[in-house]
């Protein structure tokens, strides 16, 4: 019996099936892996924009006996033992008698009052907590968040409403401050608008039109005169159209800073600040589950569709989203075609010699360069061999400026189509070495030319390896940052590259990217609390942008595999 026994645990194991449960576990706990990554990023990135209770806190400090009041969002919490407040220099926070403490980082706000938006405090030193039903957030255009008590509402410089209380919300009062916020914000949003789109197309063409008689300058053609009476007569009446717009900007923002308002500081400290520094204003306390459902909403919308602000740790990640997508767009385009056809040669016209071994072992060995040595090569050959010839050759008036001698869209495009283009160019090879030669053979039997077997036949068929190529590249590609930051990638692009303006795509412009924008908020940031969550949910949506940009590539695939199943039959 013993004999049979460990036959059948060697014929088990001599079928393969033991592998299989390594593979399976295997493929489970990547599975885990993954989705405890995504929910890691999503918690503590997507729950920042949850409108948060604000805590009224009396505070006994233990050194000097003194109790004071803190007003702040419970942010984190970490417990602490007596060694560690001792050797962070916080012993007069220790208590004899305690081993272990709580530590709470409250955000406070009022960085321009305070001189810091988030401190730690030992939550055993809290003598009562309570959350006012009066106390508001702000979110600001500049210097962060307030936090705080609304007092007075003032209108052109007149007090027209007021609030005393702390425990309940003076309906009027906040009321009115809503509807004179609301309309600061579409004043905003006309001045924006104005400056951006209207006046920003004027800038341009009155720029063109600089550049027009600098190149006249220097060509001197026959119609000279002419063509100079032309650019000036068409300045003249953009200059006219450009003070039109300017009295309007005027009057906007005179109109834009006329209302304040009044609020105190969880010190008692009373500010005026004015309506048109406030993006958003809201009462957590006071805001039901589905109220603070809607303001979470409004947030994310925010987040997602809004430009930056506070050197990236508020506002929202649309330009970057814009940029990542549009810098893939334009690489897969660049990349693609150049991938399949040096497959086709290397599959279907070059000879199989020890050359063309040789390129195919280059090639493979290209997909392992590490991706910094394809941004020095960008910036060395693209941006100061290329770009500046390019500038010589055609944009002679710009110069010293530089046109396409700088870092721009393109550039960054063509690096990432060099980094990604070894593996187009195996996955292509591959699809080509499945079509079967009876087919190739059938097709030239019937009469077709090679080149017209390989256009209507075999590139057909080998179009679902393309498109994993395709796949893997647009993976790799869009999450890369080291060699973007030499040749395209900014911190902050005050325009998108694609607008109204001709040639409407404007290749050698600036833009800003997914991943940088996480290593420059995680790494650069001057307020790393605030940049912390922001972090985490730019990550996320880095990941999402990558996963729909490879499931339209995949849906893609699916539907070519399907077209040529019967063929490969």
């Amino acid at each position: 019996m013993e004999k049979k026994s460990k036959l059948n645990v060697s014929d088990w194991y001599k079928s393969g099936e033991p592998f299989v449960w390594l593979n399976a576990a295997a493929v489970a706990m990547s599975a885990i892996a993954v989705i405890g990554l995504l929910a890691v990023l999503a918690i503590n990135g997507f729950s920042h924009f949850w409108p948060k209770n604000i805590a009224s806190i009396n505070y006994l400090d233990p050194r000097s006996q003194a109790e004071y009041r803190l007003l702040g969002i419970d942010v984190d919490d970490v417990t602490v033992s007596r060694e560690q407040l001792v050797s962070s220099g916080m012993d007069h926070l220790v208590d004899n008698d305690v081993e272990l403490f709580n530590r709470q980082l409250l955000q406070m706000g009022n960085r321009d009052v305070t001189g810091m938006d988030f401190a730690w405090f030992v939550e055993e030193h809290y003598q009562s907590v309570e959350y006012p039903l009066g106390a508001m957030i702000l979110e600001r255009r500049e210097w962060g968040t307030f936090i705080g008590f609304l007092r007075d509402v003032l209108e052109d410089g007149q007090v027209v409403a007021s609030s005393t209380g702390e425990g309940e919300v003076n309906s009027d009062a906040w009321a009115k401050f809503e509807a004179l916020l609301a309309r600061s914000e579409s004043l905003h949003r006309q001045i924006i608008a104005l400056e951006k789109d209207e006046i920003g197309s004027i800038n341009y063409g009155m720029e063109r039109i600089r550049l027009a008689e600098r190149r006249i300058e220097l060509e001197q053609p026959a119609d000279a005169a002419v063509q100079l009476a032309e650019l000036a007569a068409e300045q003249a009446e953009l200059e006219g159209a450009y003070q039109g717009m300017q009295a309007e900007l005027v009057d906007l923002y005179r109109a834009f800073e006329r209302d304040s308002f009044t609020a105190e500081t969880m010190d008692g400290t009373v500010v005026t600040l004015p309506m048109a520094k406030v993006v958003r204003a809201v009462l957590p306390n006071a805001l039901s589950i589905p109220q603070k459902f809607v303001v979470y909403g409004d947030k994310l919308w925010e987040f997602l569709s809004d430009d930056p602000r506070e050197a990236n740790t508020e506002g929202g990640i649309f330009p970057a989203i814009f940029g990542t997508v549009l810098m893939v767009l334009l690489m897969s385009v660049m990349m693609t075609p150049l991938g399949v056809i040096a497959a086709v040669y290397l599959r279907e016209y070059a000879s199989q010699g020890p050359i063309t071994r040789t390129i195919r072992i280059a090639v493979n060995n290209l997909a392992g360069v590490p991706s910094i040595v394809y941004g020095v090569f960008g910036l060395g050959f693209f941006i100061y061999f290329v770009g500046s010839n390019i500038d010589q050759a055609f944009f002679p008036e710009a110069l010293p400026s530089p046109t396409f001698g700088t870092p721009g869209l393109l550039w960054a495009s063509l690096t990432l189509a060099l980094l990604t283009l070894p593996v187009v160019i195996v996955a292509t090879e591959e699809g080509l070495s499945r079509i079967p030669k009876a087919l190739r053979e059938g097709s030239l039997a019937l009469g077709a030319t090679k080149a017209e077997t390989l256009w209507r036949v075999v590139l057909p068929m080998s179009s679902p390896a393309m498109m994993t190529g395709l796949i893997l590249a647009v993976a790799r590609a869009a999450g890369e940052v080291a060699p973007l930051m030499l040749v395209g990638v900014v911190k902050l692009a005050p325009s998108l590259p694609l607008d109204g303006n001709y040639p409407y795509l404007h290749l050698d412009q600036k833009f800003m990217h997914l991943g940088f924008h996480i290593y420059d908020v995680g790494f650069q940031s001057p307020n790393v609390e605030a940049a912390r969550p922001l972090v985490y949910a730019t990550a996320l949506l880095l990941v999402v942008v990558i996963a729909l940009l490879n499931m339209a590539a995949v849906s893609m695939r699916n539907r070519l595999r399907e077209k040529y199943k019967s063929l490969e039959m």
